[in-house]
């Protein structure tokens, strides 16, 4: 060696540096100094689970009030009973129990003078967990002692731990219960999980809906914390590192403790597997892992349900577009449909009407016809008609016949072109033949008028269409031309 090098010492490791931090506490509170120095020097070498031990120390009950309240984290007391009082150390054990309210620290006494407490009745009447006389408590009976308080310390710290950790767990299931938004759920979930260890800790909520071959692909991030709450709300926002430790939980299926990092794994019943990945600085004790475990078997249902309620929501929502939809068609329906009783309603009153002016014009023709057959009975009762007599009466009785029948031919017509039954039967035709054939039957009337009919038509002149709408047609015409 020569003389520029340099000692490296080799640096402390995580685990060295948190057991070395991780230190019993011993209150010693006497006013004797050479029970503190013979405590101290007994406990010098003292190691529990990898624990040593830190001791803090009061003289009098009065400074034992004040070192308790700044050390509330305590886990054994050594204390004597007679110091400023005779009853100074009882009256220091009823100001921790019923005073400060801390059941968890083993209180052990140590009296020089047992006649002054006797034994049976301070353990009855005080809630003290062990009774030494100094005298007796050598350096291995103080060992023992120490080390079965400490183990009962930490049971009862256990279930402390435990009562509170299921009381929150079941506070924070009924508050995640009440979430309704995704978004809201997972954020929801990396604060209660960081309640629940007391812990500051940055974390995710990952989630994959199904497992494939492909899948990397399918993870998406549903809120962050910490470091990550800029990922919230991304898919595929995981890192290749803490990609790997969530394919290891999502393989095996199970929670997963790695350092200084910590994967939970849910597995829902819909099938989608999720995994919050939690950056914790203190280790976790069994304890912790098991209140974790515990929260996330509420999870898993609370998750479900904000899924499920989420799709109500999407199925509500379509419901009522779909109801804004069919009222606005129903509205729109009977909005027509009152349209049409209102012309329904006038065209029946329009009907009724003409009905009064079609009976109101028949009447005055069919009165002059049915006078004049009157007067034409009257005269044949009489005896023989002269002929222009005769003929004068009939041609009186021709024309408001003819009136009538005009005008009734009018009616069928409109109402022929009026009606929405008509049935038009179409077939092939030859509108030649039909045209002489209705000629033939309108010649009689031509010749009453002294009128001549010719029809000029080409052979087979073939037609699709109705003939007797054809017929009524032609008709229609031929009539026309003889007025």
């Amino acid at each position: 060696m020569v003389a520029d090098d340099l000692i490296v010492f080799a640096e402390e490791t995580d685990e060295e540096i948190e057991t070395e931090r991780r230190r019993w506490k011993i209150a010693v509170i006497d006013d004797d100094d050479a029970v503190h120095d013979g405590t101290r020097f007994a406990l010098a070498d003292y190691s529990l689970n990898g624990q040593g031990l830190e001791i803090v120390s009061a003289r009098s009950a009065a400074e034992g009030r004040e070192l308790l309240r700044d050390h509330p984290d305590v886990a054994v007391i050594l204390l004597d009973v007679v110091m400023e009082t005779e009853t100074a150390g009882l009256d220091l054990v009823d100001h921790v129990r019923n005073t400060l309210g801390n059941d968890l620290v083993r209180i052990i006494l140590r009296t020089g003078q047992p006649g002054q407490a006797p034994e049976r009745r301070v353990i009855v009447d005080y809630d003290i967990n062990d009774y030494k006389a100094k005298t007796e408590l050598t350096a291995d009976k103080l060992f023992t002692t120490i080390t079965a308080a400490l183990r009962a310390h930490v049971q009862l710290s256990r279930l402390e731990e435990s009562r509170r950790g299921l009381e929150m767990i079941i506070d924070a299931a009924t508050a995640l219960f009440d979430t309704r938004s995704m978004r809201r759920f997972a954020e929801g979930v990396l604060t209660q999980v960081g309640t629940l260890l007391e812990v500051d800790c940055a974390g995710m909520l990952v989630v994959r809906d199904t497992a494939g071959d492909d899948e990397g692909d399918d993870l998406s991030v549903l809120a962050g914390s910490g470091v990550y709450a800029s990922r919230s709300g991304e898919a595929g926002g995981v890192d290749g590192g803490t990609r790997a430790l969530v394919e290891v939980a999502f393989a095996e299926k199970r929670h997963c403790f790695f350092e200084n990092r910590s994967v939970l794994y849910i597995h829902t019943a819909g099938g989608r597997e999720i995994a919050v990945v939690l950056d914790v600085a203190r280790h976790l004790s069994p304890t912790d892992r098991a209140l974790v475990e515990v929260f996330c078997g509420k999870l898993s249902v609370a998750f479900e349900n904000v899924l499920l309620y989420e799709k109500l929501q999407a199925l509500n929502v379509e419901l009522e577009r779909r109801v804004v939809e069919r009222t606005e068609e129903l509205t729109d329906a009977n909005r027509r449909l009152s349209d049409q009783r209102e012309i329904l309603r006038r065209a029946n009153a329009f009907k009724i009407e003409l009905l009064g002016m079609i009976a109101h014009d028949l009447k005055n023709p069919l009165g002059a016809i049915l006078g004049r057959a009157e007067i034409i009975g009257e005269l044949a009762e009489r005896g023989a008609i002269p002929t222009p007599l005769l003929k004068d009466q009939l041609g009186k009785i021709v024309a408001p016949a003819t009136t009538m029948n005009r005008m009734i031919g009018d009616l069928v017509g409109q109402a022929t072109a009026d009606a929405l039954d008509i049935a038009i039967r179409p077939m092939t035709l030859d509108l030649g033949e039909l045209a002489h054939d209705v000629v033939d039957h309108m010649r009689a009337i031509a010749e009453r008028k002294r009128q001549i009919v010719e029809l000029v038509a080409e052979p087979e002149v073939v037609a699709w269409a109705d003939p007797d709408r054809m017929r009524e047609a032609v008709g229609n015409l031929v009539s026309n031309a003889f007025k």
